[in-house]
């Protein structure tokens, strides 16, 4: 279908929706095609907007989530009716408590066969709208270009997250007057999102800064959202801060930068007297506040205000853009002559201290020559092997866990995981996102063998669109997270129900789809097979046998297994 008729005065709904994603800047749709939706694609076309087809719609809402954390700029997801969107759901939701902006479009039976129980009938935006930031229906062709803005509008209202618009069949198919479907004028319906915080928070935490002496900061996923990776590590060296980095913040500081720490986080959240919270909730992954010192001046810094001080108490919370409120902060701390960094030297060699510790304690395992192989091994060599271009994608349960503790990527934005929703599943997707969006990337991706079976089929897509990869399986036959705290509630003679997975040589797999694959066996062959699979040129999956009966220390520690 044509976007106008022979005397170009009407335009459809499916090419109003190009046409919106256009002016928003879209440039690439992640989609599995059903007949509520192609005449969207039929507008892709005809705006240059690029079409990735995948096997399964969890991969697309994935993908759009990982273009949004790669980009900064929102991803989208187009999906049919019924199974179609709920097959989205889990990517939604995972984009949700990730904070990620994207807008997912699914299909829907016509608004004139409203509850007579038309083909993949469902009340989508009633199911979405507990787990984005706006859902809603699109109720005329003439609203659609709007509705699209106002989505992505809403995606990008403080904390990012995913929006969601359904599109009955016969508002996409219908055809309007196109002096009536108005294209919003991009930079015209938005306002700057950049909040600076309150001027006298800011001059406050200028003075705690100022006069701590056991200062410790924390980089969340916010710093690499709101770009804050300049004024983040301008600020932590001129103050000579000691900073840890979690989720999108890894690489915020390269390895070996003296102000980069990673294995005395609960060392310094226990003695420090100011704690600097950016971009991270009080959520599990911080023990629900409860890791802090009770005895620190905790500082917490968000763009949202629901997230300040929710779980725990605390001394001061500024709300807004990480990369603003820590540029003013350093502007601010200027005005003192002495900022104390030089008193700071005895606290930063004590926590160098404790990062030699703790990587003494676990050298032997790193350079194990075991087979099976050990997981501490094979994250070690996959870390010697990435370079400053390469983006470190992890999806899995205990190995991935594993890889938390030694993988550090060495530039910004090059690390990608679930988040905190958990979700596994996402490595081919955000392998698919991440090519796409930075060609000229290495792409190095770590799957436990149970996650990658979730979406492993799209490997076929990264084939048939020339996406190659790095890919390793650290491939137990279980899925070993869950496997663990089965032991230790119930003891090993149920340790295994409901948890052990077929011995499968997933090399195989990778070479049956047209990739590159080989087994490893020997630790001593883990960095020769991951240069040749870069060699190759292909998506690889270099299938690492790992030792089942090991487990990581996070693992063992999780609350849930006590």
């Amino acid at each position: 279908m044509a976007d106008t008729t022979s005397d170009g005065t009407t335009i459809s709904g499916g090419h109003l929706v190009a046409k919106a994603l256009k002016a928003e800047g879209v440039d690439v749709i992640f989609t599995l095609c059903g007949g509520h939706i192609i005449d969207i694609y039929d507008g892709c076309v005809d705006e240059g907007i690029d079409v990735i087809d995948v096997r399964h719609e969890q991969v697309a809402a994935h993908a759009a989530d990982g273009y949004a954390r790669m980009t900064g700029k929102p991803g989208c997801a187009v999906v049919t009716a019924g199974p179609g969107t709920t097959d989205a759901v889990t990517g939604i939701a995972n984009a949700y408590r990730a904070e990620s902006p994207m807008l997912v479009i699914g299909g829907q039976g016509a608004l004139s066969q409203h509850k007579m129980g038309s083909l993949q009938d469902l009340p989508h935006v009633d199911m979405i709208s507990p787990i984005s930031k706006f859902a809603a229906t699109v109720p005329h062709t003439e609203r659609v270009a709007d509705m699209v803005s106002m989505a992505f509008r809403e995606s990008l209202n403080g904390a990012p997250g995913p929006s969601f618009l359904e599109i009955p069949r016969d508002i996409l198919d219908a055809d309007v007057p196109a002096a009536a479907a108005r294209i919003p004028e991009p930079g015209h319906y938005r306002a700057s999102t950049r909040q600076g915080g309150d001027p006298a928070a800011i001059e406050r935490l200028a003075e705690l800064l100022v006069r701590s002496e056991k200062p410790s900061i924390l980089l969340g996923s916010q710093v690499w959202t709101t770009r804050a990776t300049d004024s983040a590590t301008e600020l932590v060296r001129a103050l000579n801060v000691p900073a840890y980095m979690n989720g999108a913040g890894r690489g915020t500081l390269p390895p070996g930068d003296p102000h980069h720490f990673q294995l005395s986080r609960r060392y310094a959240f226990t003695n420090s007297d100011l704690i600097i919270i950016i971009g991270t909730p009080f959520d599990f992954r911080m023990g629900y506040g409860k890791r802090l010192s009770p005895d620190a001046t905790v500082v917490q810094i968000d763009l949202s205000y629901a997230t300040v001080g929710k779980n725990r108490d605390i001394d001061l919370g500024i709300v807004g853009d990480a990369d603003v409120i820590l540029s003013s902060v350093l502007q601010a701390v200027s005005a003192y002559g002495d900022n104390g960094a030089q008193g700071r030297k005895q606290w930063m060699e004590e926590l160098r201290a404790q990062e030699r510790t703790a990587i003494d304690k676990r050298a032997a395992l790193i350079h194990s020559d075991a087979s099976p192989i050990h997981p501490y091994r094979l994250v070690n060599e996959i870390n010697e092997f990435l370079t400053e271009d390469s983006i470190y994608i992890g999806d899995g349960g205990d190995i991935v866990t594993f890889s938390g503790q030694v993988v550090q990527p060495k530039s910004p934005g090059h690390w990608l995981d679930p988040g905190p929703l958990g979700t596994l599943g996402v490595g081919v997707p955000f392998v698919m996102a991440t090519k796409y969006a930075r060609p000229d990337k290495e792409v190095v991706a770590l799957f436990g063998d149970g996650a990658f079976s979730l979406t492993g089929w799209d490997f076929e897509t990264l084939v048939r669109f020339d996406m190659p990869f790095i890919g390793i399986v650290g491939n137990n036959s279980s899925m070993n997270q869950i496997r663990y705290g089965q032991i230790a509630k119930y003891g090993a003679d149920r340790g295994n129900v409901g948890n052990t997975l077929g011995d499968v040589r997933y090399s195989e797999f990778a070479k049956m789809l047209g990739g590159y694959g080989e087994e490893v066996r020997d630790p001593a062959e883990i960095a020769p097979a991951l240069r040749r699979a870069r060699e190759s040129g292909k998506p690889s999956l270099i299938n690492v046998w790992i030792d089942p009966e090991v487990y990581a220390p996070g693992t063992r520690n999780q609350t849930m297994y006590k």
